[in-house]
């Protein structure tokens, strides 16, 4: 499978440090593509965004279980139960606020990918799509998300 980038993360953080994600104001350049390939998207306040963790090295990845963030106070899991950016495909996924639409750049805040990232899809936010039931998640993870965004 190959995968061709719609577009790039301009601005925003430069460097891949986590936590206070929120603040972060940024935009999605696309490239290859015409203003009509968004055309309606400023109707919807917020966006899912899949794009490359594209600095993580290949040797880096991890396929095991390990601490998230090395903290030894949380549990060794698999990459799977983590969204961690040394995973398998580098892949992310991203839900943030849409700000604006200007021709090919989407505006937003609260992505959580530096500047010069390729970004690989972008997809309205629809609450239907959102969580159908009640959510439930290790107490490790409420504490690894308390200052994200």
């Amino acid at each position: 499978m190959e995968l061709e980038p719609v577009g790039l993360v301009v601005g925003g953080r430069p460097d891949p440090y986590d936590d206070d994600w929120g603040v972060e104001r940024a935009v999605i350049r696309l490239t290859g593509y015409g203003p009509e390939a968004l055309a309606g998207l400023d109707e919807f306040s917020h966006l899912e965004v899949v794009f490359a963790f594209h600095l993580v090295d290949p040797d880096d990845i991890h396929t095991g279980a390990r601490r998230p963030r090395g903290n030894p106070d949380w549990p060794a899991v698999g990459i799977f139960a983590q969204r961690g950016k040394n995973r398998p495909n580098r892949l992310g996924v991203s839900r943030c606020r849409l700000l604006g639409v200007d021709g090919v750049e989407v505006h937003v805040a609260g992505l959580d990918a530096i500047d010069g990232t390729p970004v690989l899809d972008i997809k309205p936010y629809m609450a239907e799509f959102g969580v159908l039931d009640e959510v439930r998640q290790p107490k490790w993870a409420t504490e690894l998300m308390r200052g994200y965004y």
